[in-house]
């Protein structure tokens, strides 16, 4: 029996387990094999094969953001373009508009038809936004089972996981179908969107057994089972503290390290289509924009969404005796959270080293001007005036 067999027996069995008490330390064991053939999957242990194998695009800017959409398909019958991909013929949605919409907000003309697999590689592009260089990469859809390695899947996860935002283009005039469907083929493949990262502490030891430690009462796991997951995993010495009450699937990915936390944007196109009822229902789901390619609707506000999920700041910098250049293409870009020394980095590779204090004006200080170390947090708009030793 292969992987993709054993995915989809445990699948079955998990579905078909009702889940009380008494089923939930199977439950939690069918999970970590779960978990454990998904990831022997995604990344076969070969020593001369390439492992993970992307696109091969140079991340360049200061944020890279994957665009991407469902396509769903059926296996009775076969078409020329099907064949390219996954050996299915589609059946399900029409383009989406992401080719589209690549070529309205960048410079990058993208082919854009109203039939699938328009997009067959990676397509990069450049958003100018306040001063930063957001990349844009138009992947393919992924396709219904892309997490157990068809079409191309593997590559479009690949590149998924290197962004830092997940921007998924559907359909308005479809439904949720494609958002769900995406959201399960990204779920299975260890990408987890818009949640926090779980607060627990693990770490793997030679000797000592099982140290296990709860800071918080759990209701969705206990002892038993903690160690129950690790047998499964041939882990017999480790130390584990649970800061918050987390659950079985929460410590498995802990357990595997491999699992990437993303924040996603859902962008609703072809609004134009559909009543300002359902666009207004649309307009507030969770983490939702509604737009139309067609008719630039909403794309301003889109790419603003896009910066503030990202978490961009710019830092404005100041030489002694002179005023700072506070104009919209002046600054560096950087992260939120980002510290002084960041900011150094981002100057010159051996300021770090050199750096004595610095001097910031802004929103991060109580007062402004304030003297601050090097691990000072800075917020967006701060000038910044760095002296060396």
């Amino acid at each position: 029996m292969g992987i993709v067999e054993k995915i989809q027996e445990i699948e079955r069995e998990i579905s078909r387990t009702q889940k009380n008490k008494a089923t939930e330390y199977h439950l939690g064991l069918l999970k970590a094999k779960l978990a454990k053939y998904r990831q022997q999957l995604l990344e076969p242990a070969s020593k001369g094969g390439a492992k993970g194998e992307g696109f091969d695009v140079l991340k360049s800017g200061d944020a890279r953001v994957a665009l991407t959409t469902m396509t769903v398909f059926e296996a009775e019958e076969q078409s020329e373009f099907a064949l390219i991909v996954a050996d299915f013929r589609e059946v399900g949605f029409p383009s989406v508009g992401k080719s589209t919409f690549l070529s309205t907000v960048t410079n990058t003309e993208s082919v854009a038809a109203n039939y699938e697999f328009t997009t067959l590689t990676c397509i990069p592009g450049v958003i100018e936004y306040q001063g930063a260089n957001i990349q844009l990469l138009d992947l393919p859809g992924i396709i219904e089972g892309a997490s157990q390695g068809k079409g191309r899947g593997r590559q479009v996860i690949s590149v998924a996981k290197t962004a830092d935002l997940i921007l998924m283009m559907l359909d308005a005039t479809k439904g949720d179908v494609q958002r769900s469907l995406l959201e399960t083929e990204l779920e299975s493949v260890g990408i987890r969107l818009n949640k926090p990262r779980p607060n627990l502490y693990f770490k793997r030891k030679n000797t000592g057994g099982i140290k296990f430690t709860q800071t918080t009462p759990l209701t969705h796991c206990n002892e038993k089972m903690i160690q129950t997951i690790l047998h499964e995993y041939k882990i017999f010495n480790a130390e584990i503290v649970f800061r918050e009450d987390s659950t079985v699937d929460e410590f498995i990915d802990v357990i595997q390290g491999n699992q990437v936390y993303l924040k996603c944007l859902y962008v609703y196109n072809k609004i134009d289509q559909l009543s300002l009822e359902e666009v207004d229902r649309l307009a507030r789901l969770p983490h939702s924009v509604v737009i139309s390619c067609e008719w630039n609707l909403n794309l301003d506000y889109m790419i603003q969404k896009i910066w503030e999920y990202l978490s961009l700041i710019r830092v404005y910098t100041k030489k002694p005796g002179n005023a700072p250049d506070l104009g919209p293409e002046d600054g560096i870009i950087l992260r939120g959270g980002c510290t002084v020394e960041h900011c150094c980095h981002a100057l010159h590779r051996t300021l770090a080293s050199q750096f004595r204090y610095a001097i910031v004006w802004g929103t991060s200080t109580k007062f402004s001007p304030q003297r601050v170390g090097i691990h000072h947090v800075l917020d967006h708009e701060d000038v910044i005036q760095i002296v060396k030793k």
